[in-house]
């Protein structure tokens, strides 16, 4: 049986089990996805001497960015968005096993927003400055949309980006957003675990006030179904979008991935 996980932290939340789950017993696989929540990074080189057996495994809050330092290569779009959400075992001529890590989280992000495009909402914010915030910042360029970091700590967080393109990446912070940045920038991404099942009367700060019909509010949580950002967002006219179709995208690109017999 070949054997698959999720680790991250905490991961009670998490779809990714009854997702895979599903879909073995759909297609009639003989495998098992199994959840393996890392309290902290430093456990991170023992999960993975430990679990040998697994052929690949998801990545998530909060350790995109921290797995990197575990792996032996990486995929070009994980390179240069600097996180990892997909992690494949590969076994070597000599018999020993390589990780190689990717990221599925900037082409499903781009591929789930692009439908609720007209043209005319260039540039946005994205909200958070981790693995999530910069695979939307790489999908919204694959768009042709110039995205604008929101930080609680934006000097900390210029100073932790991970390419010579997303060092040029403006960061502002949310004392920031007023009417007129609310009014330049018509997609507002929210990637933070900020309203995130338990916390869900938990929102982003932000000017709510300024939101329009124009604007396009994506949310990458997806438990609850509807955050407390996208209903003040869609109260307020503008288009509203969870995490959930994104989430389904890049679990299917992983599978690709773990199953695809051609290397990076």
């Amino acid at each position: 049986m070949e054997k698959f996980g999720l680790i991250g932290y905490p991961l009670g939340h998490s779809f990714s089990a009854s997702y895979f789950t599903q879909k073995f017993k759909a297609e009639n696989l003989e495998c098992r996805y199994d959840l393996y929540p890392i309290e902290e990074s430093r456990m991170i080189g023992e999960f993975i001497a430990r679990h040998t057996d697994l052929r690949g495994f998801n990545v998530t809050i909060p350790y995109k960015e921290r797995i990197i330092e575990h792996l032996d290569r990486l995929s070009m779009d994980a390179q240069a968005i600097g996180a990892v959400n997909v992690v494949k075992r590969v076994r070597i001529s000599d018999g020993s096993d390589m990780l190689e890590g990717y990221n599925t989280d900037c082409q499903a992000f781009a591929e789930t927003l692009q439908p609720l495009l007209r043209g005319d909402e260039k540039p946005a914010l994205i909200l958070g400055t981790g693995g999530a915030a910069k695979a939307a910042a790489y999908g919204l360029r694959q768009l042709g949309i110039k995205p604008t970091f929101v930080s609680r700590k934006p000097k900390c967080a210029e100073s932790s980006v991970a390419s010579d393109e997303e060092a040029q990446t403006t960061t502002v912070s949310y004392t920031a957003l007023n009417k007129v940045m609310m009014q330049e920038h018509l997609i507002i991404v929210n990637a933070t675990p900020v309203g995130m099942y338990p916390h869900v009367e938990d929102s982003p700060e932000i000017p709510y006030e300024f939101l329009t019909s124009r604007h396009i509010c994506y949310d990458m949580v997806y438990n609850p179904e509807e955050t407390r950002f996208m209903a003040q967002a869609a109260s307020r006219g503008a288009t509203v979008k969870n995490g959930m179709d994104m989430l389904i995208r890049q679990a299917e690109l992983s599978w690709h991935i773990w199953n695809k017999s051609d290397k990076i």
